[in-house]
């Protein structure tokens, strides 16, 4: 294993250090190095709080700043953060609307955001995420996993937190954006864990994870290397078929990187998925491409599609400032 790190005991702790050091403009790190925190908080504002384990980069900490999140808190590698973390960020951003916490389903998510939101002293509802449907809600006790879908809930929440909506409206708004997406993975490689110092799993050089998690979980199957085009095929089936009637005809088409898969080929990807959602009679009219929500350095990637209203639309232009997304500013 070769990794640009120092030691596998303070790679989060320099990693968020230096990531709050190059975008010193937008966040800040708390004293105890709890949470991050955007640096101009505006008043009477909800505060959006997300997090989760670290690992999947730029998702939670690059994505807090103007139009998204205003918190952040990252727990250890693919480990959830602990309520303290939470109830620490709460207080912070709190500035007299409440907080909204954003939570991908996984258990230990689950568990310690219900704990925080108990004990924070501080008005808060929570927004769930599960849009992954390469897992039956019967799979495991939480359901579907929430991944990628949680940005869209972000940027999209964010926006309308920005323009100054309450907090249960916004609550509604998110879970309606969750509702309206759906997420499948595949996996090329295993990722490996810098604590583990090996890969997660073992994959042959002919093979390929249908339906892989962002923290290296089983997906569907194992099956033969595919074609982009295939894959492509496979997955925009999966999602349609989850969808049923409810997609709609307007799409939002999220191609997302694991975090060692090019650009180029992403966009190979991006390309067969737009043909076979049109094939369908689909409108691809808003569009993102890139390495948003990774698995370290697992090779693959995802796609995420959400159904759009006008509403949303117009949310998702909003602009944005933060390390990993940003526009219209």
């Amino acid at each position: 294993m070769k990794k640009l790190i120092n030691s596998v005991d303070t790679i989060l702790s320099e990693s968020l250090g230096g990531f709050c050091s190059a975008h010193a403009d937008i966040v800040s790190r708390d004293d105890e190095g709890r949470f991050i925190l955007r640096r101009a908080l505006k008043a009477g504002k909800v505060g959006l709080i997300s997090g989760g384990g670290s690992g999947h980069e730029p998702l939670h900490a690059g994505f807090v700043g103007e139009g998204m999140l205003d918190a952040a808190c990252p727990g250890e590698v693919f480990t959830s953060p602990t309520p303290d973390q939470m109830i620490a960020a709460s207080h912070a951003v709190d500035t007299g609307a409440g907080v909204l916490f954003i939570v991908k389903n996984y258990e230990g998510d689950i568990m310690n955001f219900e704990i925080a939101a108990e004990m924070c002293g501080v008005e808060n509802l929570s927004v769930i995420t599960d849009d992954d449907v390469a897992v039956e809600k019967s799979t495991f006790s939480t359901g579907r996993r929430g991944v990628a879908g949680t940005l869209v809930v972000e940027k999209i929440v964010g926006a309308a937190a920005q323009r100054g909506d309450r907090l249960a409206d916004l609550k509604s708004l998110g879970d309606q954006v969750n509702a309206a997406t759906r997420s499948m993975g595949v996996a090329l490689t295993s990722c490996t864990v810098p604590a583990a110092g090996k890969p997660t799993f073992d994959i042959g050089e002919t093979e390929m994870e249908m339906g892989v998690g962002i923290h290296g979980e089983p997906g569907r199957r194992r099956v033969p290397l595919g074609t982009a085009d295939e894959i492509a095929e496979e997955m925009v089936n999966a999602i349609l078929g989850d969808f049923g009637d409810g997609a709609g005809e307007d799409l939002l088409l999220l191609v997302n990187g694991f975090g060692a898969t090019p650009a180029m080929e992403l966009y190979v990807l991006y390309g067969s998925v737009r043909r076979h959602l049109e094939a369908a009679g689909k409108k691809v009219v808003r569009s993102l491409v890139g390495n948003y929500v990774t698995s370290l350095d697992m090779a693959g990637g995802s796609i995420t599609v959400t159904a759009l209203n006008e509403e949303t639309k117009q949310l998702w232009d909003a602009p944005v400032r933060t390390a990993g997304l940003r526009w219209g500013m």
